[in-house]
């Protein structure tokens, strides 16, 4: 069970466009997955990888707020790493 305190969330898959997964993560690492219904998700964020600060009190979410430009950062982070490694592939196959 995460203690209270306010973390970074990432929403790892909206199900059946009723349930939102976010991942719960503290130092750099997912630490807990929690579901909730996709109406508490802020409307900007409902897509997979939002990054949201997630506010839980009491063992329960409390509050969810979209980050939109750590969602960026995210994407573009994950896109040069997805780049690198297809770079490098292509040089091994040319060997």
């Amino acid at each position: 069970m995460m203690i209270d305190g306010t973390y970074t969330g990432v929403i790892d898959r909206i199900v059946d466009d009723e349930t939102a997964v976010i991942l719960i993560e503290a130092d750099g690492e997912v630490r807990d997955q929690r579901t909730l219904p996709v109406e508490r998700v802020p409307e900007d964020a409902r897509k997979e990888g939002s990054v949201l600060a997630v506010t839980i009190e009491g063992g329960e979410i409390e509050r969810l707020e979209y980050r939109p430009e750590e969602t960026e950062e995210r994407r573009e982070s994950a896109q040069e790493r997805l780049d690198r490694l297809g770079s490098r592939l292509s040089e091994k196959s040319e060997e």
